[in-house]
């Protein structure tokens, strides 16, 4: 009886482990697909940019002599149109469209990853169900502490098997409070997807690119942490 407890025991320490390190994968994408997206709002905010390019001063005498010295009618005219070509308009307009399409497909690609978070975490949760009889998680904000507490003594090299001690509700918290982590960061994602156009002022594009590189609500220390008890 003792040897088949045991064997289920460790059968079910290995299904925990294979859905983490499954779990921490997907957040990995997540990562990665943040930063194409990243590449793509920098490009959707110089398109804006170009577009908003100021007029020249022609009130620099130098400026207005080099204006005098080449004034063509194909000059003129490029002066009009704010010495932007047809052809640059074109390929800038079809920059900001490509982009916008780029991001919005990011979305997609996030909200499945998303999804499958939850569903590693679902079957986590069902697994310990199953071996427990019931289960309630640990409160996210106590974990949490609990684990910044961690990540502080590993900066004295933990072990990784003191690490490999948490116990089956732990991995369960704290792919839970992961994942509160990434829907946060997916939703500011989507809402700056969405609030996206050409009216979009120089500011808010600035404020929106910062705030997307730096992922603010994903907590390095937690995710490293993670990544120790796997590695």
């Amino acid at each position: 009886m003792g040897s088949k407890e045991g064997l289920f025991k460790a059968e079910l320490k290995e299904k925990i482990f294979q859905i983490f390190k499954d779990f921490l994968t997907r957040v990995a994408n997540f990562e990665e697909l943040g930063a194409v997206g990243s590449r793509l709002l920098g490009g959707f905010q110089q398109g804006l940019e170009f577009l908003r390019r100021p007029p020249i001063n022609r009130k620099s005498k130098l400026i207005e002599n080099i204006i005098r010295a080449n004034e063509t009618e194909r000059f003129k005219s490029y002066m009009a149109a704010g010495f932007i070509t047809n052809h640059d308009s074109i390929q800038n307009i079809s920059k900001l469209h490509t982009c916008l399409l780029g991001l919005h497909d990011h979305l997609t690609k996030a909200k499945t990853i998303l999804n499958e978070l939850e569903n590693l975490l679902e079957d986590l949760t069902t697994a310990i169900k199953t071996a427990n009889g019931s289960f309630s998680l640990l409160r996210d904000e106590d974990l949490c502490e609990k684990f910044d507490q961690q990540a502080t003594v590993n900066q004295e090299e933990t072990s990784s098997a003191d690490l490999q001690e948490l116990g089956m509700t732990d991995y369960a918290a704290l792919m839970g409070i992961i994942y509160g982590m990434v829907k946060q960061d997916y939703m500011m994602q989507e809402r700056i997807v969405t609030s996206l156009n050409l009216k979009s002022l120089s500011g808010e594009m600035e404020s929106y690119c910062l705030m997307w590189s730096l992922h603010p609500y994903l907590n390095d220390e937690i995710l490293q942490q993670a990544w120790r008890l796997i590695h």
